[in-house]
């Protein structure tokens, strides 16, 4: 991953207030790989680059990890309950370690691999806080396509079909005019 882009991510998750507030909260669980993904980095860096003042609001803040252990929806949920109890957030919790099953693929190896399973490689992108607080990215497929506002299919999930039917009901045009679609 550049440097220079890593950095400039990072910094727009540390000046944002709610999403440093998920971000602690998610560490308090102390799962092992795992990262806020999806809308929670992409859309913020989308909001930068059309030089929005106000964060686009989020559906969900979606926490994803992998536990080989427990596996279980059931688990999940708990997750998600915890997490809705001590905050106002909008949780979506998902073991990564069994999301295969429910996409038709091999087994995960871990939450980077399975990401990189997602349908574009912008939305694979993720933050981490450590015990140590320090805050870090997972982004199998690099941060430049982000940052440069583009929505890039992913071959490794479905057809072109799937990818623009999923991008049409996202209305993402709409919000973000300037995305360039690429797939």
């Amino acid at each position: 991953m550049c440097h220079d882009l890593e950095s400039r991510v990072l910094a727009w998750l540390r000046a944002d207030p709610a999403r440093l507030e998920a971000l602690e909260l998610a560490e308090r669980l102390r799962l092992d790989d795992w990262c806020l993904a999806a809308g929670f980095v992409r859309n913020l860096v989308w909001d930068r680059l059309h030089g929005y003042t106000h964060p686009t609001p989020l559906n969900d803040i979606d926490l994803v990890y992998f536990d080989a252990r427990d596996d279980s929806a059931a688990r999940d949920r708990e997750l998600e309950e915890y997490l809705g109890a001590v905050s106002n957030l909008p949780w979506s919790v998902k073991n990564q370690a069994r999301m295969h099953e429910r996409n038709g693929d091999a087994p995960y190896r871990s939450t980077c691999d399975a990401m990189t399973y997602w349908v574009e490689h912008e939305t694979a992108v993720g933050a981490h806080l450590g015990r140590d607080q320090r805050l870090s990215l997972v982004a199998p497929f690099g941060l430049a396509s982000l940052l440069a506002g583009e929505v890039t299919y992913n071959p490794r999930c479905c057809n072109r079909t799937a990818f623009r039917a999923r991008f049409r009901r996202k209305e993402w045009l709409s919000i973000w005019p300037r995305l360039v679609v690429v797939g």
